[in-house]
C-alpha cells in the first residue's frame, strides 16, 4: 500500500513538474515572439522613414534641372518610391515576407537614387565649367569690346588730329581801305573798295590741288559787305564778299582778294575779315574805321 502511495505521489509531481515546464517554455516562446514583432515594427518604421526620405530627395534632385528627359525619370522614380512606402504602411508587422519583399524594393530604390544623384552632380559640375567658360568668354569678349572702343577712341582722335594737320592757315591777314585812286583811305566814307591780303602757310600734310578761298568781310553792323556767292561752313550757307581759286602745291603762298564796297554805306567802327577753305576758317583779324 505504501508503495503505490509513493508512486502515486511521483507520477503526480512529475506532472506537475512537466505542466510546469511547458509553461515556461510557453512564456520564454511568447516574449520571443513579441520580441520579434517589436524587432519588425522597428524594421518597418525605419525602412518608411527612408522611402519618405527618398521621395524627399527626389524634390531636391529636381531643383535646378532643365533637361526634361532627366526630370521625367526623376518623377517616375519618385513616385515609384512613395507608391512602395504606401505598399509599406498597408503591411502588417506579422507579414514577414512582404516586408522581405520592400525591403528588396528599398535596396533597389537606394541604387537607383544613387545613380541619378551621380548623374545630376555630373551634370551640375559641367554646367559649372561650362558656366565659367561662359564667365571667362564674357570676360574676354568685354575686355575685346573695350579695347575696341578705346582704339576707336584713339583712331578716332588721331584722325582729328591728322585733319586739324591737314588744314590750311592762313597768317599776316591785313584789311587795306582803298580809294578811288587805289591809294589807301583814311576816312570810311572815301572809301571805294577794300584790299584783303595773306599767307597760306606751308603744310605738307593738306591736299595739295585746285581749292577755293572765301572772304567774309562784316560792317560794324555785322552784315556782309560785297556779296559774291555763298559757301558751306558747319552745315549752314553763308554769303561771302569775294572768291578766289588757287592751284596749292603745300608751299607758302601769298594771295590778295578785292572787296568792292563802292556801293556800301561805310560806318565808322570795327570792320572784320574772315577766310575760309576747305570747309573751314582758316583766318581772321579786324581794323577799326574813323570818320
Amino acid at each position: 500500500m505504501k508503495q503505490l502511495l509513493f508512486i502515486a505521489g511521483l507520477v503526480v509531481a512529475s506532472s506537475f513538474s512537466l505542466g510546469s515546464c511547458r509553461s515556461e517554455r510557453d512564456k520564454q516562446k511568447d516574449k520571443e515572439l513579441e520580441e520579434l514583432r517589436q524587432l519588425a515594427d522597428m524594421d518597418r518604421r525605419e525602412m518608411e522613414n527612408q522611402y519618405q526620405q527618398f521621395a524627399l530627395q527626389y524634390d531636391e534632385l529636381k531643383k535646378g534641372i532643365k533637361d526634361d528627359s532627366l526630370l521625367s525619370q526623376l518623377g517616375r522614380e519618385q513616385e515609384r518610391a512613395k507608391s512602395l512606402l504606401e505598399e509599406l504602411r498597408r503591411v502588417k508587422s506579422t507579414d514577414a515576407a512582404e516586408i522581405k519583399r520592400l525591403k528588396k524594393e528599398l535596396e533597389t530604390v537606394r541604387a537607383v537614387l544613387r545613380s541619378f544623384v551621380l548623374q545630376v552632380d555630373s551634370l551640375q559640375r559641367e554646367n559649372g565649367r561650362l558656366t565659367n567658360e561662359r564667365d571667362v568668354a564674357r570676360s574676354q569678349l568685354n575686355d575685346a569690346n573695350t579695347m575696341i572702343s578705346s582704339l576707336d577712341q584713339e583712331r578716332a582722335k588721331l584722325n582729328d588730329k591728322v585733319a586739324i594737320a591737314a588744314q590750311l592757315n592762313a597768317s599776316g591777314i591785313s584789311i587795306i581801305p582803298q580809294k578811288r585812286s587805289g591809294k589807301q583811305a583814311k576816312k570810311s566814307k572815301d572809301i571805294e573798295r577794300f584790299l584783303v591780303s595773306f599767307t597760306l602757310n606751308r603744310n605738307v600734310t593738306a591736299a595739295t590741288g585746285n581749292k577755293m578761298v572765301y572772304v567774309r568781310l562784316m560792317n560794324p553792323n555785322g552784315s556782309t559787305i560785297g556779296g559774291s556767292s555763298s559757301f558751306t561752313y558747319e552745315n549752314r550757307s553763308l554769303e561771302s564778299s569775294a572768291a578766289k581759286s588757287i592751284e596749292y602745291n603745300g608751299e607758302e603762298q601769298h594771295v590778295s582778294l578785292v572787296v568792292g564796297a563802292s556801293n556800301e554805306f561805310l560806318s565808322p567802327g570795327k570792320y572784320s575779315v574772315h577766310l575760309f577753305c576747305d570747309g573751314q576758317m582758316i583766318g581772321s583779324t579786324a581794323i577799326t574805321l574813323d570818320k
